[in-house]
């Protein structure tokens, strides 16, 4: 072009008209053919006529990545020979190119490919893609783009000729778990849900009268190991009510002198107070054994029955006059402020397998044996038999001096109730018995009870369960312990012995 008001000059016509002509043809992809063999061509003569060539009894050479090193001709070593012609610094990729003072880049030093790396990669995935001939040649292209190193599947070493013959694993190998844990078992499922849906009304002011849901505790001393679990049932989960039974675990004493106590007790129905009674009841127990454990312990050990079931019904008569002491200052209904209650005992001295279960009201005890349950709870008539202070008409003493009743020590101070609040109406029960290694000894509230006895399929489940070579976790007991069964819904406290 010319200066402005400047007349232009044929050369610099012809040059424009060159540019801008209608006939010269835009710039863009050459129109020159891109198939396979096009490439495969191109990248043969790069390299040299034998870059991607088959060996006489090979197939084709398998793609590499750009970083790998040539392969290795058939002697074992890299082969120098083969011709690379020359590319232009200019047309050099910027990791290839030499540096401003005219010296190569090293690829070996830089970590980049180099362009004789790169020639051979395209051949080899040319080579490759010739061989696909039932591929159509967009499928080809597409699988040489996505994946140009062909996966191949790991061929296992084979073993040594003296190597020992792999062991097969057989059911003997397997270990033996329980099964899984059912939500329910019988005829189908009960009526309400499986979690709670209401939480008992609580007063600001008496906070801790409330109860929690659930209870979990556990142990393990001398040769048992204890999980005790109290659960509210469903119809108070639905209803909003508190837990009615009241579960208490503790340890008196210390080493092989100490004794495991497990008292649980349930409140009266319908009742407003009925889980304050029961935890009522379960602390006065509590209390009194616990201060007379060493005794207990030794009298144990030694055997000593009748003193034991005399003393432990002295014990329980007490405990339980304490709640209809404190009906009468609520100025309530002595039934009203009731409560059932059943005790374990568990001497923490490995030599002693002695177990002692003792209470008043419902509920069961249990025995699994040899994958067989039995009912071992004590009946009525085994228990009325000879008096007890505080219980029966006889004296204390015999006329010869001899006493009828274990002591333990405690002074019986007088009532300061008239008239003194009367001993409870249910029978005492008491069981001394020795556990075998492999029991599961079960003591339990009639939530769980009831269903044990009156639903078969529970009996066959918590054996299948509970009959493994180990006691259970504790969250595998308390799922255990609240399968539900239909027709059952109320609160379920147990506590379980497994004997090593």
């Amino acid at each position: 072009m010319s200066q402005q008001g400047g007349s232009p000059t044929g050369h610099e016509d012809d040059w424009w008209g060159q540019l801008y002509d209608d006939s010269t043809e835009d710039t863009g992809p050459v129109p020159a053919p891109d198939t396979v063999d096009d490439r495969f061509a191109s990248a043969a003569g790069a390299v040299g006529a034998d870059a991607g060539a088959k060996a006489p009894d090979e197939g084709f050479a398998q793609p590499r990545a750009p970083w790998d090193p040539p392969s290795a001709p058939p002697g074992g070593r890299i082969s120098t020979e083969t011709p690379v012609t020359t590319v232009p610094e200019s047309r050099m990729p910027p990791e290839a190119a030499g540096s401003g003072d005219g010296t190569a880049a090293d690829p070996a030093r830089d970590g980049a490919p180099t362009v004789e790396h790169r020639a051979r990669h395209a051949a080899d995935v040319a080579s490759s893609q010739v061989a696909e001939d039932t591929l159509p040649h967009t499928a080809r292209h597409r699988a040489a783009v996505e994946d140009p190193v062909p996966r191949q599947a790991a061929t296992p070493p084979a073993p040594a000729a003296d190597a020992a013959p792999a062991r097969t694993a057989t059911h003997l190998d397997l270990p033996a778990l329980p099964p899984p844990s059912a939500d329910y078992v019988g005829s189908g499922p009960p009526t309400y849900d499986a979690e709670p849906t209401s939480l008992p009304p609580a007063d600001p002011d008496d906070l801790d009268d409330l109860v929690a849901d659930t209870v979990l505790d556990g142990a393990r001393y001398g040769a048992c190991t204890l999980r005790a679990v109290s659960v509210r049932g469903d119809s108070a989960r639905y209803r909003g009510e508190p837990r009615r039974d009241s579960l208490l675990t503790a340890r008196f004493g210390t080493g092989e002198h100490a004794l495991v106590l497990v008292a649980m007790a349930t409140g009266a129905r319908a009742t407003p107070g009925a889980h304050r009674a029961a935890a009522e009841a379960c602390h006065w127990i509590g209390r009194a054994v616990g201060r007379t454990h060493a005794r207990l312990a030794e009298d144990i050990k030694a055997a000593r029955r009748g003193d034991l079931k005399s003393g432990l019904h002295r014990l329980t008569d007490r405990s339980l006059g304490k709640l209809r002491a404190s009906a009468a200052e609520q100025g309530i209904e002595p039934e009203e402020y009731a409560a059932t209650l059943r005790c374990l005992l568990l001497p923490a001295d490995p030599e002693c397998r002695t177990r002692v279960f003792f209470g008043v009201g419902a509920g069961g005890l249990f025995r699994l044996r040899d994958g067989d349950w039995q009912d071992i709870e004590p009946r009525v008539t085994d228990t009325t038999g000879e008096p007890v202070v505080g219980f029966g008409s006889l004296p204390a003493e015999t006329p010869e001096g001899d006493r009828l009743t274990m002591d333990l020590g405690i002074p019986t101070p007088p009532s300061p109730y008239e008239p003194a609040p009367e001993p409870p109406r249910e029978p005492f029960r008491f069981r001394a018995s020795v556990a075998h290694p492999g029991d599961t000894l079960l003591m339990c509230t009639g939530g769980l009870a009831e269903p044990l006895r009156g639903e078969p399929d529970l009996c066959r489940y918590l054996t299948t369960r509970w009959s493994g070579p180990t006691p259970p976790g504790l969250a595998a007991f308390l799922a255990d312990s609240q399968v539900r069964v239909k027709g059952y819904a109320d609160d379920r406290t147990a506590a379980a012995v497994w004997e090593a």
